[in-house]
């Protein structure tokens, strides 16, 4: 099972790259990074990023669905997924693969972001800590943006309306805060603590709690599986 996993991983985060769009999507996250890094370091004199962790979460509201917008669909639209599905491989192993794959690229981006933190280090006196835990939580909250973008990527063989179809989830999820603010009481706190923008807001502060982890992780688990379903679905029609 493992083998079958890392190969259809190893040829999505291959095709990413053979194509141009994890360059563009890469070259255009560093630059907003890049600007925003500056913007806040020379504006509040601060060794500190959590204005960086704040903004980059905003972007990959836009990234997310772009890297995973053909991940699915064009493997639909080519006729190449009859190929896979009608392969030894089981559905898990592929929809796994794959979001292994463009969570790869995800990964890349953040390490290349890493020189922030050392420019940090170098002027002044960050807090640690701090960075750490944002990291984390921008790493977490990614993978479920592309949790998200994957399932959506299942449910058209056109890119483009499936890359609409992510952003609007993920703009509904990130508007559930705001949505439970504005209904109150206990439905509007349950509301919340479905937010995924709420729980990323602790990372940044430095609180790391299990119980976000376990909120990251289970969101992942969720939409993979409705992503292998829709999959599966289609796989026995």
């Amino acid at each position: 099972m493992m083998h079958n996993i890392a190969t259809i991983w190893r040829r999505e985060f291959s095709s990413l790259f053979r194509s141009t769009i994890a360059y563009v999507v890469i070259a255009a996250f560093l630059l907003l990074a890049g600007y925003i890094f500056s913007i806040a370091l020379f504006s509040t004199q601060l060794a500190d990023m959590s204005l960086l962790f704040g903004n980059l979460a905003v972007t990959f509201l836009f990234v997310a669905p772009l890297l995973t917008m053909r991940t699915l669909s064009e493997e639909r639209r080519l006729g190449t997924d009859e190929f896979l599905l009608t392969s030894p491989l089981t559905v898990p192993e592929i929809i796994v693969g794959k979001y292994l794959g463009v969570l790869s690229v995800w990964v890349v981006m953040l390490l290349l972001t890493g020189v922030y933190p050392l420019i940090l280090f170098i002027i002044g006196e960050p807090e640690g800590g701090l960075i750490f835990t944002g990291y984390l939580g921008l790493f977490l909250l990614g993978a479920a943006f592309l949790s998200v973008g994957l399932f959506a990527s299942s449910l058209s063989e056109n890119q483009i309306i499936a890359g609409v179809i992510g952003f609007g989830i993920l703009l509904g999820l990130w508007l559930i805060t705001w949505i439970g603010e504005a209904i109150g009481g206990g439905l509007g706190l349950f509301i919340q603590s479905l937010s995924l923008l709420g729980r990323y807001d602790a990372f940044i502060m430095g609180i790391l709690d299990t119980s976000d982890l376990l909120f990251y992780i289970s969101f992942v688990f969720v939409f993979l599986f409705f992503t292998v379903r829709t999959v599966d679905r289609r796989r026995w029609s």
